[in-house]
């Protein structure tokens, strides 16, 4: 019978509840939730100022789970604790590119001149700023963050033949460069 554990400290100023496989992380910067009740044999479990997530009978898959949901616990109290700050520059040739937050969207239009606009989902828990030629997405859910700097990035990545190369020349360049891309990773404090 194989055991396995991870533990995660938890910081001063940093409250952790555990009900069943749902987590909440309190701390300066507000509250982040997650449940992982999608883990059916592993059991997460407060003890002092340490989560212990752990498993019995570990298979592969198991042993990697323990870790995955530990790595996530630490994200939420570096979240709570720090912040995240994902920066995305706006790179364009010939057709600057418009803005326009509309509720849990962006709106991207004149991306490579196209006459319909593109969008980009915001995911609940991420807040989006555009300051010229930077998109400033911060939060304290690293994954709603991260997941919102990747939807903004895919609604301008060219897929097929129009990646490959620009205005017909087979091989004579990079391709089309245009579209918004992640230049660093911050923490808010």
């Amino acid at each position: 019978m194989l055991y396995t554990s991870a533990t995660v400290p938890v910081p001063e100023g940093v409250k952790v509840n555990i009900s069943g496989k749902k987590v909440t992380v309190e701390g300066p910067l507000g509250k982040v939730e997650k449940d992982f009740s999608h883990a059916k044999r592993i059991t997460i479990r407060l003890e002092g100022n340490n989560v212990i997530v752990e498993t019995h009978g570990a298979t592969k898959k198991d042993y990697a789970l323990v870790n995955t949901i530990a790595s996530h616990i630490n994200n939420m109290i570096i979240g709570v604790t720090r912040g995240y700050r994902y920066k995305l520059k706006v790179v364009y040739a010939h057709f600057p590119m418009n803005f326009k937050i509309e509720n849990d969207k962006i709106r991207i239009e004149n991306f490579l001149g196209e006459r319909g606009p593109r969008y980009a989902r915001i995911m609940p828990g991420a807040k989006v700023k555009i300051e010229k030629e930077d998109i400033i997405v911060e939060g304290i859910d690293k994954d709603a963050v991260a997941q919102t700097a990747a939807n903004i990035h895919l609604a301008t990545h060219l897929r097929g033949e129009r990646a490959l190369s620009p205005h017909g020349r087979e091989g004579t360049g990079p391709g089309i460069l245009d579209g918004i891309y992640l230049y660093a990773v911050e923490h808010l404090k």
